[in-house]
C-alpha cells in the first residue's frame, strides 16, 4: 500500500474515527531532463546569492516573506508548526449538502479515505448513510501548509475526499453562458438525435493520451536511429452557414458508422449456428 498523505481523526457529532488519506489521482507522463547540447550532459540547478556571488548550500536556505521591496522576514519550520489549526490532525464535518447541488468546478484534488481498524464501524456507517441520503459531507482539513474545505462522498463502498476551490478562486469569465440566440425546435430535435447517436457507456479505460503515445513512438524511433512520421494536421474548418444541414449531415455520418457494427452483430448468431451444424455433421 502506498504511504498516506495525511492521518488523523474524522469527527461528526460525538463520533470520531481514525483515518488516513491516500492520493486518488495523479498526472503522469514522459518527463525530460535539461541537457547541455554540445555534450548531452545534464545541467545542474544551483542557488546563487547575488549579494555575495556564491553558490548557496541547501542547508543554508530558509523560507522568507517579502514585506517590502527587497526586505524579508524569515519564517522557521517550527513557527509554522506552532500555528497549525486543529484541522491539521482532526477533520470535523461541518455540514451536509445534497450532492446534486455541488458544482464540479469547485473540485480540486481527489483522495481515498480509509479507516484504521478502530474506525471501521463508524466509517461504514457514515458511508452507508451518505449513499442512501445522496448527501455529501463538508469538512475542514489542514495539509501542505494550507487549510482546505473538502467534500466527502461515497464511492464504491468507501469515502472519497475532494479538496475544494474557495469561491474567490473560481474565476468568472465575462460573457460566458448561453448566447442570446433563438433556436428552432427542429434544430434542437436533431441535436438530441446526434447526442443519442454518440451516446455510450462510461468507460475511462478507453480514453488515452495520444500525445504521450506519440512521444513514446518518437523516443523509440530515435533510439533505433529512425524518424517518426509526422501527424497529419487538422484541416481548416469553415464556419457553419446552414446549422440544420450540418446537423443532419453529422447525424447521417454517425448512423453510417454504427450500421456495419450492427450488421456484424446481427450476423454473428447465424454464423455461429451454422458452425455448430457443420460440426454436427
Amino acid at each position: 500500500m502506498p504511504s498516506s498523505v495525511w492521518s488523523g481523526h474524522l469527527t461528526f457529532g460525538l463520533i470520531s474515527m481514525p483515518v488516513r488519506l491516500f492520493s486518488g489521482a495523479r498526472s503522469s507522463g514522459i518527463s525530460f531532463n535539461m541537457l547541455h547540447r554540445p555534450d548531452k550532459q545534464r545541467v545542474k540547478q544551483q542557488y546563487i546569492c547575488p549579494a555575495e556571488n556564491v553558490v548557496v548550500d541547501r542547508s543554508e536556505i530558509v523560507k522568507g516573506y517579502e514585506f517590502r521591496k527587497d526586505e524579508y522576514i524569515v519564517i522557521e519550520p517550527d513557527e509554522i508548526k506552532k500555528i497549525e489549526p486543529q484541522t491539521a490532525k482532526t477533520m470535523e464535518i461541518l455540514e451536509f449538502v445534497k450532492e446534486s447541488e455541488v458544482d464540479p468546478v469547485y473540485f480540486e484534488s481527489s483522495y481515498y479515505m480509509m479507516p484504521e481498524e478502530a474506525g471501521r464501524r463508524p466509517y461504514a456507517l457514515l458511508t452507508k448513510a451518505l449513499e442512501e441520503s445522496e448527501y455529501v459531507a463538508i469538512a475542514k482539513i489542514t495539509m501542505h501548509n494550507r487549510e482546505y474545505t473538502v467534500f466527502l462522498r461515497p464511492h464504491e463502498g468507501g469515502l472519497m475526499l475532494h479538496t475544494m476551490y474557495y469561491a474567490d478562486e473560481v474565476k468568472k469569465v465575462e460573457g460566458f453562458g448561453a448566447p442570446d440566440v433563438e433556436l428552432k425546435e427542429a434544430e434542437v430535435k436533431v441535436a438530441h438525435q446526434l447526442i443519442e447517436a454518440l451516446a455510450d457507456e462510461w468507460d475511462p479505460e478507453k480514453y488515452k493520451d495520444s500525445f504521450q503515445e506519440n512521444l513514446k513512438k518518437l523516443i523509440e524511433a530515435k533510439l533505433e536511429g529512425g524518424e517518426v512520421a509526422a501527424v497529419e494536421k487538422p484541416k481548416k474548418l469553415a464556419p457553419v452557414i446552414d446549422l440544420m444541414a450540418a446537423l443532419k449531415q453529422s447525424l447521417a455520418q454517425m448512423e453510417g458508422k454504427k450500421k456495419p457494427a450492427a450488421t456484424t452483430r446481427a450476423e454473428t448468431p447465424a454464423a455461429s449456428a451454422g458452425g455448430k451444424s457443420r460440426r454436427g455433421r
